[in-house]
């Protein structure tokens, strides 16, 4: 990834005619060769935002620009952009090799060297063996190759792909997005990608936009948006959480009514709602001094580890084990909990 700023918004907003606000001042700025997520769930406006970059819609208010170009009033044809959505939208009676060919035939490229790039590409998406076989012929993961391949074939500037493996079974999107995250990084290619599957999210991104209710909560790289979220929505709605109601003392204690930390901190006095991932739990041993005592509700065997739920002062909480950890149902057990993956808001 680069240091420029390849596509930039400022204060982009979009109000439907009966009022209803999708968008509200959106400025994110997107690097050169960057792969960026916006992530959120259905109908947050991340699908929205995505098209009014490309042009498919306008926005009521605010200017994008590529590069040092302001670009809001070009048409989709003059952005360059290249566009892969969830329905793959082949040509039905064309070949894979014609399908991808299409829009290099449009711009009038010689044969030659149309011929040349297609067989670069159809190696590039591993598909050279299927060249001459309809969609109709290939799988579901086949036809989102062809499909890939047929926008880079056309040199985009920036690649915007929307929710592009929804449709897939989950085997094959596993397959794929291994595939889609190797080919960005060989190719370099700006690309602002929708999902709302949050593991495809940490899986591809250089960096996440959390969007809810058509604003931005956070941006910032996966392990950024996970280890410290901004607000109790991003907590929430990225990985497995807990949440806690708490008090702090204004004494630099946090008491979660099962264990009192040390949590310094400049929120004020009171109550608090707290919130723990599962990894912030952990076995007690015999030498750590602040523990607390619960108990196993449940036990979810997952081969190499287990999920507990656990009840501590009547709060249950998930956290994981070892999966050759005996934790029979009842049994109490000595945990600890570390205080710095512990978030209040």
């Amino acid at each position: 990834m680069k240091d420029k700023v390849h596509v930039r918004l400022r204060d982009i907003s979009k109000t439907y005619g009966d009022k209803t606000c999708a968008l509200k001042n959106i400025n994110l700025d997107v690097m050169e060769g960057e792969v960026l997520v916006l992530l959120g769930p259905s109908g947050c406006g991340k699908s929205t935002l995505l098209r009014i970059i490309g042009g498919l819609h306008s926005q009521s208010s605010g200017s994008i620009h590529f590069y040092d170009q302001e670009i809001s009033h070009l048409p989709p044809e003059k952005r360059g952009c290249g566009f892969v959505f969830q329905s793959y939208a082949l040509f039905p009676t064309m070949t894979v090799r014609e399908n991808i060919a299409f829009g290099l035939k449009i711009r009038k490229m010689p044969k030659r060297q149309i011929q040349e790039k297609v067989d670069s590409l159809l190696q590039m998406v591993n598909l050279t063996a299927l060249a001459d076989r309809k969609p109709a012929q290939l799988s579901g993961g086949e036809q989102q190759r062809v499909a890939i391949a047929r926008v880079l074939a056309i040199e985009p500037k920036v690649l915007l792909m929307d929710e592009p493996l929804t449709a897939l079974d989950a085997k094959l999107k596993e397959h794929l997005k291994i595939e889609l995250s190797s080919l960005f990084r060989r190719l370099g290619i700006t690309t602002i990608y929708v999902t709302h599957d949050q593991d495809e999210a940490m899986f591809m991104a250089d960096r996440i936009a959390i969007i809810n209710k058509g604003i931005i909560e956070q941006v910032g790289s996966p392990k950024q948006i996970y280890s410290a979220p901004a607000t109790d929505f991003v907590a929430q709605f990225i990985g497995k959480i807990n949440r806690v109601p708490g008090r702090l003392d204004g004494k630099g204690h946090l008491d979660l009514g099962f264990i009192q930390l040390d949590y310094p901190s400049a929120h004020p006095a009171g109550p608090v709602e707290s919130y723990l991932r599962p990894e912030a739990l952990n076995l007690a041993e015999e030498d750590d001094p602040v523990t607390f005592e619960a108990s196993v509700c449940q036990s979810i065997y997952l081969g190499k580890a287990q999920v507990l739920l656990v009840e501590a002062a009547g709060q249950i909480m998930q956290m994981e084990v070892d999966g050759a950890t005996a934790a029979p149902i009842g049994v109490p057990l000595r945990l600890k909990l570390d205080a710095s993956k512990v978030y209040i808001f």
